[in-house]
């Protein structure tokens, strides 16, 4: 198969999905953004961007817009789905009886499903026909790839092909795609990350220091990948692009849609008012009860997500928390070391 030749479709038309479908078309890919609403697609032909989730980007002419997965789906030879968790499963299901056996498909979702623990790429799997499964993750601000600001990810998938074939189709001058072959690590530090963009946005809106701020970040990777090895995921991983690049941008942004959310609830408002003012889905509140329920059940030494959990579902005094946290955490600094 030629890349120059690939059939892509995305399935899923928020900011970071017409981003990167918008990416895709420009590169001469011919490439389909499939979005739920029709009245919507009708809009952004008529205006020529999808102002909902990205104004003032202007989209490619050669990019197709549709809302029928049928015939969206004709033909691809490469799909991403960029849906968050919550409908993920949903839209497969919608989905599946269009795509052919052996069709590479890519989730860009960082979530949990969080009745069932399972990640995007197994959602993949279990809903579709043989398919040929990757994920993406990063350090990938929906509005700085926009912009065309230097930006990298990464493709993880046991399928060295499919990495390749991904790589040739994303990469521009500006947007790097490196590969990893720790699927499972890459999927699951891009949604545990949320849950700390949310802590470092309540520092934020605490004017909390920079020696805090710090502290914080280094703690969070440490929580995060002392979760993930426990579950199977390579250490390693989070010492990369997905790992620590993701986490610290989505602590340091206030495009971070985690971040924002955090800022809010630092100033004072409900979970549920928080999330009205940001006005897009936040990964990092259902993944930080999701994941503060499987770390209890396993037994995992996480206060930085149980005392978010605290503060967002039980009403705990952020200051307690945070006082709680420093006389509680563990005396080691590193805990991986060769």
């Amino acid at each position: 198969m030629q890349v120059s030749k690939s059939n892509v479709v995305v399935v899923g038309g928020g900011s970071f999905g017409t981003a990167i479908a918008n990416m895709i078309a420009t590169n001469g890919h011919p490439t389909t953004l499939w979005m739920r609403d029709e009245a919507n697609v009708q809009h952004c032909r008529r205006q020529g961007e999808n102002d909902r989730y990205l104004p003032g980007y202007k989209l490619d002419a050669r990019l197709k817009l549709s809302s029928d997965l049928e015939v969206a789906l004709e033909n691809a030879n490469l799909v991403f789905f960029s849906v968050p968790s919550k409908a993920f499963r949903d839209v497969c299901r919608q989905a599946a009886p269009f795509i052919k056996p052996g069709t590479m498909v890519v989730s860009t979702a960082k979530g949990i499903e969080g009745d069932t623990f399972k990640l995007m790429s197994d959602v993949l799997l279990e809903e579709l026909n043989q398919p040929r499964v990757g994920v993406i993750s990063g350090p990938n601000l929906a509005r700085e790839v926009a912009r065309k600001e230097l930006t990298a990810t990464v493709i993880a998938s046991a399928d060295e092909d499919l990495c390749k074939f991904v790589q040739e189709t994303l990469s521009t001058e500006f947007f790097r795609v490196y590969g990893n072959s720790d699927m499972f690590g890459v999927e699951l530090a891009g949604a545990l990350k949320n849950i700390y963009a949310i802590t470092a946005g309540v520092a934020s809106a605490m004017h909390l220091g920079q020696n805090t701020m710090s502290m914080l970040i280094t703690r969070s990777l440490a929580e995060m990948t002392r979760f993930a090895t426990r579950l199977g995921a390579d250490p390693m991983t989070f010492i990369g692009l997905s790992g620590v690049g993701d986490l610290f941008v989505t602590c340091t942004s206030p495009l971070s849609r985690n971040f924002r959310v955090g800022q809010a609830i630092g100033q004072g408002m409900s979970l549920e008012d928080a999330i009205i003012e940001v006005g897009q889905v936040a990964e990092g509140v259902n993944t930080t009860r999701t994941v503060k329920h499987k770390a209890d059940e396993l037994g995992i030494y996480m206060p930085l997500a149980t005392g978010l959990y605290e503060v967002m579902f039980n009403g705990a005094s952020i200051g307690e928390i945070v006082q709680n946290m420093m006389v509680s955490a563990q005396s080691e600094d590193v805990e991986f070391r060769v």
